[in-house]
């Protein structure tokens, strides 16, 4: 396999269970985008994270940091290359495949062949080719921007990053873009293998949350939905959000993972991922609410939890 003939250290969070799929996922990969050449979509029920949540509700924030995995498998090099700022970022989905490799680097479908490995470039990248299908002016499409990375570090996963669901138009977006926006998240979303990260500020009521009512519009059960709560930071002094953490408000099966992304001032001061994630531990395990439950929450966690998730995501569906 892909995984015992590379040269790196094993993944620690690898495990029999989720090998057969990480032997799959390569094959499925290249389906893909023999699909997508072809301007169709490619329909195999195969395992995938998508990011679902409102308009700077921090979601971009929360993938980058699933590409890095700095603390779970001790990534050396740190990758930051996913279009930040303010207003709707994230114009056309981003399907980012992770693929395990001996190397560092990455491609796009549209320009195959030509090799980044600067990760700046990655994100210019991003950005110009949304601008083309879309204009520079906040329009939208539904059309994907296909990405691989190629990493010691990473495993073999998709990971997909959708535009946030918006309600006002701005620019040269149509008078329908709450209605385009939702079908084009219900697109990825209603697929039974598709693991849903609902993205939600910690800031705002959680009755209200756009992602966690199309999450339970399509998997009713939550069965394959993880909450995820930003933004804990940011809170209003003698607030915090220790009911919907510890799952008694609005209870999902999967249960809610707090995080603490970087801000833009953080960004714009270069702090890194790693800084970052070490920040992020020291908020969970200093905050007289969180504390008790630091070991559950975090990015590292998350990763962990995704890695249990999607085989059960799979097996689920099969029993």
């Amino acid at each position: 396999t892909a995984t015992s003939s590379s040269s790196s250290a094993p993944l620690p969070a690898l495990t029999m269970g989720n090998r057969g799929m990480e032997d799959l996922i390569p094959l499925v990969n290249r389906l893909q985008d023999a699909f997508s050449s072809i301007g169709q979509s490619c329909n195999l029920d195969l395992p995938q994270i998508a990011v679902v949540g409102g308009q700077s509700a921090g979601k971009s924030s929360v993938l980058e940091n699933f590409e890095v995995f700095s603390e779970l498998l001790g990534m050396e090099l740190v990758v930051d290359f996913l279009p930040r700022g303010s207003g709707i970022v994230t114009r056309r989905p981003l399907v980012l495949q992770l693929i395990n490799a001996n190397t560092e680097w990455a491609e796009f479908l549209h320009c195959k062949g030509k090799k980044f490995t600067d990760f700046d470039e990655v994100r210019l990248e991003i950005e110009a080719e949304t601008d083309r299908v879309t204009g520079a002016n906040k329009g939208i499409s539904p059309v994907p921007i296909n990405l691989r990375v190629f990493s010691p570090n990473v495993l073999n996963l998709t990971l997909i990053d959708l535009p946030g669901i918006t309600k006002v138009p701005v620019g040269d977006q149509p008078p329908d873009i709450e209605q385009q926006i939702r079908e084009m998240i219900m697109q990825f979303i209603t697929r039974e293998s598709c693991l849903i990260l609902a993205v939600t500020p910690a800031n705002t009521d959680l009755a209200n949350s756009d992602a966690l009512k199309l999450a339970k519009d399509v998997d009713p059960q939550g069965m394959r939905t993880i909450g995820v709560i930003t933004k804990l930071d940011l809170m209003d002094e003698g607030t915090d959000a220790r009911d919907v953490l510890e799952n008694k408000l609005l209870p999902l099966r999967r249960g809610y993972i707090g995080v603490v992304n970087r801000s833009q001032k953080d960004i714009e001061g270069k702090k890194d991922i790693k800084a970052a994630l070490a920040a992020e531990r020291k908020f969970f395990l200093s905050h007289p609410s969180y504390r008790h439950i630091a070991d559950a929450m975090g990015t590292p966690h998350l990763q962990k939890a995704l890695n249990q998730s999607i085989p059960e995501t799979h097996d689920e569906k099969f029993e």
